[in-house]
């Protein structure tokens, strides 16, 4: 797990906002997400209803407006807005949204192939 601020990523004009940060040549899947106050996601969605969610790759969050807390493997890290947090292979995450302040993120994959749309 990583965090870093919007300010903090490197800048380089060659490939996705994240290169340097998220492993893959492109972005290569995600989706802009709104959580309603508390929301916990995949929760129960692992295999018969296992309370876990990984990956067998990188997946980058980015919180646009509001806070959260990430929970990674049983620890609670908070997230405000600005906030990049990359989720490594493996890691058992869940974002929580929080009660007052829900937030607004993108969630995203990258990988050596672009997008099926795009190809």
């Amino acid at each position: 797990m990583k965090i870093l601020r919007l300010n903090e990523l490197p800048m380089d004009n060659d490939g996705h906002f994240l290169k340097g940060v998220l492993p893959g040549k492109y972005l290569s899947g995600g989706s802009l997400s709104y959580k309603p106050p508390g929301f916990r996601t995949h929760s129960h969605d692992g295999p018969d209803g296992v309370d876990r969610h990984v990956h067998d790759h990188c997946e980058a969050f980015v919180i646009l407006q509001g806070r959260a807390v990430m929970n990674i493997d049983g620890t609670e890290y908070p997230l405000r807005t600005g906030d990049v947090m990359i989720i490594e292979p493996g890691e058992d995450h869940h974002l929580i949204s929080d009660a007052t302040d829900p937030c607004i993120n993108l969630w995203l994959h990258a990988g050596a192939e672009r997008h099926e749309e795009q190809q």
